[in-house]
């Protein structure tokens, strides 16, 4: 009794750590569920449909940004050459950097497209500075992106943010994402790069099917079509 009680004590964190995975991963697939559902307020379908990549950050908490310790953890996933579909999802940390305006809610959703090739190049990266090493701007909010900013029109990365039902574009200047190989260890087995999983085709681990499966609801031919634009 004393050997499986002392077994059952070592295993308890590292399940915990295995929900604490799933978890997230489920958030991560209502935020952008909950976000896609109201188009109007949400992330324009043809920037989307252009995206070669996506990162989400569910319950990010906006205080720890404010005195600077803390970071949030999300996922990345990028689009094959030629496919409609998503990537099985890599893992990354978020850290730092200035948020532009601060919302007082206790957490903050974020959500960043990388839209060229420029952006996802320094994604693949096993960190790199938003606003440094790759441009971003505040993405734009509706239907379409019609209404657009020459800064929106050429930045390597797009980001927007959602607080006590508020979404809005979100200058991330100074923040630092990076690649998380122990959370890639806990969801495919083995530590793997964000390269490795990301630009091959990787089967979708059970516990990312909700988020994938999501992303895979808005494939480039169900764009909508918007003026033509020299990223």
């Amino acid at each position: 009794m004393r050997m499986i009680l002392v077994a059952t004590l070592a295993i308890a964190p590292l399940l915990a750590k295995d929900n604490d995975s799933v978890k997230r991963l489920d958030e991560a697939a209502m935020v952008f569920s909950e976000i896609m559902a109201t188009p109007d307020k949400g992330i324009p379908q043809d920037l989307l449909a252009d995206a070669h990549c996506i990162v989400i950050v569910p319950g990010l908490k906006t205080a720890a940004f404010l005195v600077g310790g803390k970071y949030g953890k999300g996922y990345v996933s990028c689009r094959h050459k030629g496919a409609a579909g998503w990537s099985a999802p890599g893992t990354v940390r978020i850290e730092g950097g200035s948020f532009g305006f601060q919302i007082g809610g206790s957490s903050t959703d974020l959500i960043m497209l990388v839209m060229n090739e420029g952006g996802e190049k320094r994604l693949l990266e096993s960190k790199f500075t938003l606003g440094g090493e790759a441009s971003v701007a505040a993405g734009p909010v509706g239907r379409t992106a019609a209404a657009q900013t020459d800064l929106q029109m050429h930045a390597e990365i797009l980001s927007w943010s959602r607080s006590q039902g508020l979404f809005a574009g979100l200058a991330l200047e100074g923040a630092t994402l990076r690649q998380d190989l122990d959370d890639n260890a806990e969801l495919y087995g083995k530590k793997l790069d964000n390269s490795e999983i990301l630009k091959s085709a990787m089967p979708v681990p059970e516990a990312a099917g909700k988020l994938i499966a999501e992303l895979n609801r808005h494939p480039r031919e169900h764009a909508v079509v918007a003026p033509a634009t020299n990223r």
